[in-house]
C-alpha cells in the first residue's frame, strides 16, 4: 500500500472518529473503537487500539481524562488531534522510519529548541542558567530547523530555555508559519497573561508545560518569592479559557514527597492540568547542587507513587527517569528527541551539554550523522536494565567514553565542564542506585513483574 493511500486512510479514520464523538462525547466515546475498526486495516495499531478499547470499557481514570479533553476549546482540540495524533504520531512516524532506514541514523519524534538563553528568573540548580543570558536562535533559524525536521517526519517541537516566553511573539509567529505542527513549551508560567491566552486560542497549536516544584514553600524556595502565586494565576487563566496545559516538575531530595503526594496530584488536576512530566534532578554544571540528588530510597518511593496514581488519577504522567521500559531505554541522541541550544549547538540530550556540530554550519540530517549522535545510535540501549537508562546518570562510563572518542566539546560557554568532571559526580550515585534498580527491574519486591526472562 502506498504511503499516500495509507495517509489518506489514516486521516479519514481519525477525522471520522473525531466528528462522531463531537456531538455527544459521553455517549459516543464508548462506541468509538467499533467505528475505528470499520475504517482501518486489520492489525493497524492493534495493541494501541486494544488498550484504548479497555480504557473506554472500564470507564477508568484514563476515560475521565479523555472526557476532560472534551472540555477544551473545540478548535484547539481539533488541531491538537490532527497535529499530535495524526501528523506527529501516525503520518510522521512512517516518514521517520523511512528516513532511519535510508540514512542509517536516528530520526527524532520531537526536537527540543532553546529560542533564547535569557530568563526572568534564576532558579537554584537550573542547568539552563549555565548558558548565560545573551544567546538566541533567530526566527529564521527556528523556521529552518522546523522545515528540515518536517522533511524527516518530525511534527512535534518543544521549547526549552532560558525562558522561552521571553520570545512569545516569535513563538506565536512560528505557530502561524507551521500550523501542521504541535508546539509545547516548558515555561515558568510567570509571563502567561490574558492576551497570550487569546493568542493561543487563535493559533490553536501551542501548549504550555508550567514548571512547578511543589507547593508554595518548596516552589518559591527554589524559584523565588511570589512565583507560586503567579503560576497559580497562569493556570487559572488557561483553565478559564479552556486551553490545554500541563505541569513540569523536577524531583529532588528536598521536594520529592510534596510533588508525589496525593494532595499535589489533586491540586494539579483541580487546576486544570492534563499532564505532568516528572524529571529527576541532574547535577549538570560546575555549580550543580549535589545535595539535591535523590537517594535510592527516595527515587524508589517516587517510582511507586507515580505508578500508583497512574491507576487512579485523571492526569497523564511520565517519569522520565523511571519509565524508560516503555520506550526501550535512553531516548536521546535523536532516537526520540534531540536538543538544539540557543547558540545552535546540536546536543544529544537537554541534559548532556556536549556537541560535535552547530546548526548554523550543518544540516539537521548531517548533525544526526555526526560522531556523537552515531555513538548514541550504536550504543543504545546503554543498559539492559531499563531503570538504569542514562549514559550520564546511571552509566557514566558510557558518556565519558563517547565524549572522549568523538571529540565532542562542552557547550557551556559561561563555565565549561569536562565530561570527566560531570561523570565523576554521578559515579557514586550510579553505584548506590544499582542494587535498588536491579531489585525493581527483576521484580524481587513482588510488584513490578519479572524482566529477567527467566
Amino acid at each position: 500500500m502506498s504511503n499516500s493511500i495509507k495517509d489518506s486512510m489514516q486521516s479519514f479514520a481519525v477525522n471520522q472518529a473525531l466528528k462522531y464523538i463531537e456531538g455527544n462525547p459521553e455517549d459516543n466515546i464508548p462506541k468509538l473503537m467499533d467505528l475505528v475498526d470499520r475504517f482501518t486495516p486489520e492489525g493497524w495499531y492493534g495493541s494501541q487500539r486494544t488498550a484504548i478499547r479497555r480504557v473506554i470499557e472500564e470507564k477508568s481514570n484514563w476515560y475521565q481524562l479523555i472526557l476532560k479533553v472534551y472540555e477544551l476549546d473545540p478548535g484547539v482540540r481539533k488541531v491538537f488531534f490532527q497535529n499530535f495524533l495524526f501528523n506527529a504520531s501516525l503520518k510522521g512516524s512512517t516518514v521517520q522510519e523511512e528516513t532511519r532506514q535510508r540514512e542509517g541514523c536516528n530520526v527524532p519524534w520531537a526536537i527540543l529548541l532553546d529560542p533564547t538563553s535569557a530568563c526572568n528568573l534564576h532558579c537554584t540548580g537550573c542547568w539552563a542558567a549555565e548558558y548565560g543570558h545573551k544567546l538566541n536562535l533567530t526566527l529564521d533559524d527556528l523556521d529552518s530547523i522546523i522545515r528540515q525536521g518536517k522533511a524527516m517526519g518530525t511534527y512535534m517541537y518543544i521549547y526549552t530555555g532560558g525562558e522561552p516566553m521571553v520570545r512569545k511573539t516569535d513563538l506565536i509567529k512560528l505557530c502561524e508559519m507551521h500550523p501542521d505542527c504541535e508546539f509545547l513549551s516548558f515555561t515558568n508560567g510567570t509571563l502567561i497573561d490574558e492576551d497570550f491566552c487569546q493568542e493561543m486560542l487563535r493559533v490553536k497549536n501551542f501548549v504550555p508545560a508550567i514548571s512547578l516544584e511543589g507547593f508554595e514553600e518548596a516552589n518559591d524556595s527554589r524559584r523565588g518569592e511570589g512565583v507560586y502565586e503567579k503560576v497559580a494565576n497562569a493556570m487559572c487563566l488557561l483553565k478559564s479559557n479552556n486551553l490545554p496545559f500541563g505541569i513540569s516538575t523536577c524531583y529532588t531530595s528536598r521536594n520529592w514527597e510534596d510533588i508525589t503526594s496525593e494532595k499535589f496530584f489533586d491540586y494539579m488536576i483541580d487546576s486544570g492540568a492534563l499532564f505532568c512530566w516528572f524529571f529527576h534532578y541532574m547535577p549538570v554544571g560546575n555549580s550543580a547542587v549535589l545535595e539535591l540528588m535523590p537517594t535510592p530510597e527516595q527515587r524508589e518511593a517516587v517510582y511507586h507513587r507515580i505508578r500508583s496514581f497512574r491507576e487512579s488519577k485523571p492526569i497523564f504522567t511520565m517519569d522520565f527517569q523511571n519509565d524508560a521500559e516503555y520506550v526501550g531505554g535512553c531516548i536521546a541522541g535523536g532516537r526520540n528527541y534531540l536538543h538544539i541550544n540557543a547558540k545552535g549547538d546540536v546536543e544529544p540530550c537537554v541534559f548532556i551539554h556536549y556537541s560535535n556540530c552547530n546548526i548554523h554550519d550543518t544540516s539537521l540530517l548531517d548533525a544526526l550523522k555526526s560522531p556523537l549522535f552515531m555513538a548514541y545510535h550504536d550504543g543504545q540501549p546503554f543498559n539492559d536494565n531499563m531503570l538504569r537508562p542514562c549514559p550520564m546518570l546511571e552509566n557514566p562510563e558510557k558518556l565519558r567514553q563517547m565524549v572522549a572518542e568523538t571529540g565532542a566539546v562542552n557547550t557551556d560557554y559561561q563555565s565549561p565542564e569536562s565530561a570527566d568532571h560531570l561523570c565523576d559526580k554521578t559515579v557514586p550515585y550510579a553505584e548506590s542506585w544499582k542494587a535498588t534498580a536491579d531489585k525493581l527491574w527483576h521484580g524481587c519486591d513482588g510488584c513490578s513483574g519479572c524482566h529477567s526472562g527467566e
